[in-house]
């Protein structure tokens, strides 16, 4: 009968556990091997939705239920003040409603996130050499295409309604792209809130907490001009207001350019600040 002599192992390695040779190998890890690894990542993730198709339910229904809810419910009197009637706030909503779309679908990569490590997911990548970081771009990645197919939902239900598109279709493109670049900064936020708290519904309830007063103070639902003097001064300074005044001129025309510059500039911001300390909680976590 045969023995198998194991390698001997090497020096300094002893009580190496595999979260460390883990970490160890990041710091070999180049661009192109990094790149593999997200894309190895993306495809798990889209199988994991293939399963579980009902986890994209929620992205096909959302688009339709606030376009048709706000559209029925205060498109008359939001359109009047608009100097139109429901038509013209179809034009003005769903501008809007595409950076909402981006904040709420932003909130479920910080909750799948806390899930993923809750459930034991996460135990596996620590015995292997990839980069702590691509786990998480990777759900961005995917999370991007969740918000790409309930934009394009979005969109055909706004023309399905009456909405015209006054601009071109670059401008449209333009502001789909807009609002996935911003939606994609908002995501650090949150999956640094999903690596911090021990629960998904603590997430949930605090992403909730944040997002509401931001949403709801925003130009996204109504002109800030119908609002109170204090109110239309935080509406002013809102990033979500510069996301949806950008979205809407790029969409219908107009002036764009300091909307979509503070956008940017929100947006490079927050990836600048938050990337790194959610990478760095990731991997302290990991």
């Amino acid at each position: 009968m045969s023995t198998t002599t194991l390698p001997p192992t090497p020096a300094g390695s002893a009580g190496t556990g595999p979260s460390k040779a883990a970490g160890a190998e990041e710091g070999r890890i180049g661009l192109r091997a990094g790149l593999r690894h997200i894309g190895a990542l993306v495809r798990r993730n889209l199988l994991q939705i293939k399963k579980d198709p009902e986890s994209m339910f929620d992205v096909l229904l959302m688009p339709v239920v606030f376009i048709v809810l706000f559209v029925y419910v205060f498109g008359g009197s939001v359109g009047a003040s608009l100097g139109g009637d429901r038509q013209s706030y179809v034009n003005y909503l769903v501008p809007g409603l595409m950076a909402m779309m981006g904040m709420n679908i932003a909130m479920a990569v910080g909750t799948g996130v806390n899930d993923d490590f809750r459930k034991g997911v996460m135990d596996r990548f620590r015995t292997m050499p990839i980069a702590r970081s691509s786990v998480l771009i990777a759900k961005i990645v995917v999370e991007l295409g969740r918000l790409l197919v309930a934009t394009l939902i979005l969109l055909a239900m706004g023309f399905a309604l009456g909405m015209e598109l006054n601009g071109s279709v670059f401008g449209l493109l333009g502001a789909v792209a807009l609002a996935a670049t911003f939606g994609a900064a908002v995501m650090w936020i949150f999956i640094l809130l999903g690596l911090a708290m021990k629960t998904a519904q603590a997430v949930q309830g605090t992403a909730m907490i944040v997002l509401m007063p931001l949403q709801f103070g925003s130009s996204i639902f109504a002109p800030p001009q119908t609002m109170p003097g204090w109110l239309q001064a935080f509406t002013e300074y809102n990033p979500l207001s510069n996301l949806a005044d950008a979205a809407r001129g790029l969409m219908q025309g107009g002036p764009v350019a300091d909307s979509v510059w503070w956008t940017l500039a929100w947006a490079a911001g927050i990836t600048v600040v938050m990337a790194p300390l959610a990478v760095a909680k990731f991997r302290k976590k990991a």
